[in-house]
């Protein structure tokens, strides 16, 4: 029987060039439909066009291949264990590699497609396994389905008429969030932001307005000085946007902080006084569930006490470890944030939600609109035909919205609250299992023995320095150098990527964040061998 020619005529389709986008796969495909098979000829490459509507004549085929391409390079490839976490170039070396350059001309949709390829290949994979880099990471198959969905429909969340569906799945979410939380009910307020430090700022801005309604309309200069206490290891983002509106940075007081990273109950009732003994007022807390580093979790009882003693609103950065709530077995951790007036909570962050995907969650009802609304009379009418009372937007400071709860709400719906549990559950088991198998391993040395979070702070001790003494201060020198050495071999490697900082009087150690339960037990012993390696010679 004769061997099938394959002779393309008409346009080949894009999906079926980046199946063949390189030889060795052409090569397979010529192989099975024979050995006379001709190399796919295509038709001229197609111009992308200025219109800002889809057509199918037009894009279907650049839909299609550029889904494949995304599905094959950036998730598939993207999150396997045998790939780089990244390749790694110099700025100045990228910058000859890479197309940044824009101009008049237009693009081919050939074109188009290696640009996206090419982004994929320089950049982090932060779906990778081993990204254990920042306080997000993983690739949620629902969650990314939610995002694309998201993008496809570019919502605005501000109005029921422009965004129906989402307007009522942000209330069922944030009331269902809210119940978890421990408001009674699930009752108060709450909306998605672009970000935990954005909802910082709102907590912060609501529990002023609370205080002091006329700062609405006479700004700053009808308040006497308003004090806040955090912990001075909290976000940074209670520094910023404290400075952002007019409260200044000086009265922000850092409260000082255990051992574990806790703040000291002690220390807030003396910052308290002292404000007090200034003639200042104040008038927040912010506590902190899981630290940025050593994912510590402040007494939020004893915090609660004190707000309740000067009238002071309690607000709790649970952005990290809020996601602990979830699991029955972990939620102690977080003990009295029922007691708070407002919550911070990022379901992109432990539970693996796309970025970004941030909340405010408030006890009390209304005071997002009290604080924030200016009933602009050509978005926000009030003799609409429908009930304006789902017309949200004006309680928000933004105007247009991301829709973030549909990628958070189609995961919830996916795996149900059991299957976060059993999501949280893992990510804590695996933390555990890497912190026993490095206590007593020769070159690791703990920051903290036990702690709360899955943030395992450690320093790798290479062997060069492990007979040095401990008490002279050239010891400190050397291993402040130790983790920025193995984070450039590991960022050039591609290997995986961790970070490091120093903290206090600790010189630079190194901070792995477990949150993937794509994980396993077997990658906890894979990172700690991938450690030894890299600092063997150092």
């Amino acid at each position: 029987m004769p061997a099938t020619e394959y002779i393309v005529d008409e346009p080949a389709t894009y999906s079926d060039a980046v199946a063949s986008s390189s030889d060795e796969e052409l090569g397979s495909y010529v192989q099975n439909v024979g050995v006379h098979a001709k190399k796919p000829q295509f038709a001229p490459k197609k111009t992308a066009s200025f219109e800002s509507t889809p057509n199918k004549r037009e894009h279907e085929e650049f839909f299609r291949a550029a889904v494949e391409l995304l599905l094959k390079h950036a998730v598939f490839e993207g999150t396997d264990r045998k790939n780089s976490v990244l390749r790694y170039e110099n700025p100045e070396e990228l910058q000859q590699l890479f197309n940044f350059s824009v101009g008049s001309a237009p693009s081919t949709h050939d074109d188009l497609l290696d640009l996206l390829k090419d982004t994929i290949k320089y950049s982090v994979k932060t779906g990778h396994p081993y990204f254990v880099n920042q306080l997000f990471s993983a690739i949620d198959p629902y969650g990314l389905v939610g995002q694309w969905l998201t993008d496809a429909l570019n919502p605005s969340v501000y109005t029921y008429e422009v965004s129906p569906v989402f307007s009522l799945m942000e209330e069922v979410v944030l009331r269902e969030m809210r119940s978890i939380v421990g408001y009674e009910g699930g009752q108060g307020d709450g909306i998605f932001c672009p970000g935990g430090s954005m909802a910082n700022g709102y907590a912060i801005n609501c529990a002023r307005h609370r205080l002091m309604p006329d700062i609405k309309t006479k700004g700053l200069h009808a308040l006497p000085r308003l004090v806040l206490f955090t912990s001075e290891e909290s976000h940074y983002s209670v520094m910023k946007l404290s400075s952002f509106m007019g409260l200044g940075s000086d009265n922000v007081y850092p409260i000082s902080t255990d051992s574990r990273g806790k703040i000291i109950i002690s220390h807030l009732r003396e910052q308290v006084e002292r404000a007090l003994s200034e003639g200042a007022t104040p008038f927040l807390v912010v506590a902190t569930c899981g630290t940025t580093v050593m994912g510590a979790f402040d007494p939020l009882e004893e915090i609660a006490d004190v707000c309740e003693q000067y009238q002071m609103w309690m607000h709790v950065d649970a952005a990290w470890g809020g996601g602990a709530l979830m699991s029955k077995k972990h939620r102690g951790l977080l003990k009295g944030i029922e007691r708070s007036d407002s919550v911070t909570w990022n379901p992109h962050k432990m539970l693996t939600a796309p970025q970004q995907c941030s909340t405010l969650l408030l006890r009390h009802e209304g005071i997002l609109a009290s604080s924030n609304s200016t009933n602009a009379a050509y978005l926000f009418q009030k003799d609409k035909f429908y009930d304006t009372k789902y017309d949200t937007g004006d309680k928000h400071i933004q105007c247009g919205r991301r829709a973030d709860v549909l990628k958070f709400w189609f995961m919830w719906k996916a795996k149900g609250s059991s299957g976060f549990e059993k999501h949280v559950d893992k990510v804590f088991d695996n933390a555990k299992h890497f912190l026993d198998n490095v206590k007593g391993r020769p070159g690791f040395e703990l920051v903290l023995d036990e702690p709360e979070l899955t943030n395992i702070c450690f320093w790798y001790i290479p062997p060069s320095l492990r007979d040095a003494d401990r008490n002279d201060p050239e010891f400190k020198k050397k291993l402040h150098k130790v983790a920025p050495k193995m984070k450039e071999k590991m960022m050039k490697e591609g290997c995986m990527m961790v970070t490091y900082q120093a903290q206090k009087e600790h010189p630079n150690f190194f901070r792995i964040v477990f949150q993937s339960s794509g994980l396993e037990k077997a990658d906890m012993i894979h990172f700690i061998e991938e450690f030894e390696r890299l600092g063997k010679d150092l």
